[in-house]
């Protein structure tokens, strides 16, 4: 919850009207894992429009909605084409405000660009290891749309205290205790292991004296 944050600092970016991170914008946020899942409920808190949930697996976009998304896509049964249709079609052929890439996978970068509206800002926290690199097209993909990025590396020291007093002050409305999916005792490392990256889990917890 901390390194989200990154949606502080895109608040105080927005000084003009056409720049996001603004009251009631569209936001889309690639990949919903428990980083992602954290995004979705800050730009809630702080006055998100339409949020739109992008993933590969059903459990964690069935969750995703419980935690306010108002549209939900599956990228596992989509192209990225027909995701970029239906972000247009629900912007009304605008693009997104902003757009968090979560997902962690370098691929995802130049569709999280060509998702923006025109002035649009892409908050990359996924990408906090190196996995390689990508092409992106400097005109398409930042020129003509005078798009805005910001990285986000991680937490500050300082976001802890906020982000703990608003989860305390948000329980009631989220399922905040749901994010820790699975349990497991010291003796089954490997299945926990396994288990932390499928589909159906968020956080795996591993309890050594159990």
């Amino acid at each position: 919850m901390t390194v989200t944050v990154g949606l502080d600092r895109a608040k105080q970016m927005s000084a003009f009207p056409n720049e996001a991170f603004l009251f009631d914008d569209t936001v889309v946020v690639l990949g919903v894992g428990s980083l992602g899942m954290c995004f979705l409920m800050k730009a809630r808190m702080l006055g998100a429009g339409t949020i739109i949930a992008v993933d590969l697996s059903d459990y964690k976009l069935n969750f995703a909605k419980r935690l306010g998304a108002d549209h939900a896509i599956d990228a596992g049964k989509s192209t990225v084409a027909e995701r970029l249709e239906t972000i247009r079609d629900l912007t009304h052929g605008r693009g997104a405000d902003m757009v968090i890439e979560c997902a962690g996978v370098p691929q995802a970068i130049p569709e999280a660009l060509d998702m923006l509206r025109l002035g649009g800002l892409l908050v990359e926290a996924g990408n906090f290891s190196d996995l390689g690199e990508i092409s992106i097209n400097p005109h398409r993909h930042l020129c003509s749309k005078s798009a805005r990025i910001l990285g986000v590396g991680g937490e500050e020291p300082a976001a802890y205290g906020p982000s703990m007093r608003q989860m305390v002050r948000y329980i009631r409305h989220y399922p905040l205790r749901e994010f820790v999916s699975h349990r497991f005792p010291l003796r089954e490392v490997e299945t926990a292991v396994h288990k932390a990256i499928a589909q159906d889990s968020m956080k795996v917890v591993i309890e050594p004296w159990a």
